[in-house]
């Protein structure tokens, strides 16, 4: 059974960080790119960053550009991402998805971020 398994949301402060992980199991993690999705309150889903199964590419959204920063430890199965100088525009639940070709096969079910003073 494929599961994706979100943690390291929370509450911080504007300009703080936090640190997303994702733990998979139940597929070959190394044989697929993964995504981290996003969802605000009353909004739509919002694609964040992109990394490839081996890591050696990664995709931004512009608006995360050079505060985002996704990885994977592909010996742990973990996907990861450090999020810096977080907005309240940054408060949102955050989605572990793993991709088959075009498709977004599989969800975590996600991790609560709330940036706030």
């Amino acid at each position: 059974e494929v599961q994706l398994v979100e943690s390291g949301g929370g509450l911080v402060q504007p300009g703080g960080s936090l640190r997303l992980s994702c733990a998979a199991s139940g597929f070959t993690f190394d044989d697929y790119a993964m995504i981290w999705v996003r969802q605000a309150p009353g909004k739509g889903l919002e694609w964040v960053s992109a990394i490839t199964n081996d890591g050696s590419n990664t995709n931004y959204a512009e608006s995360m550009k050079g505060r985002f920063t996704i990885s994977r430890d592909n010996a742990k199965n973990t996907l990861y991402l450090q999020m810096n100088s977080l907005k309240s525009e940054d408060t949102a639940v955050y989605y572990c998805v793993r991709k088959t070709g075009g498709q977004y096969d599989y969800w975590g079910h996600g991790t609560q971020v709330t940036v706030s003073s």
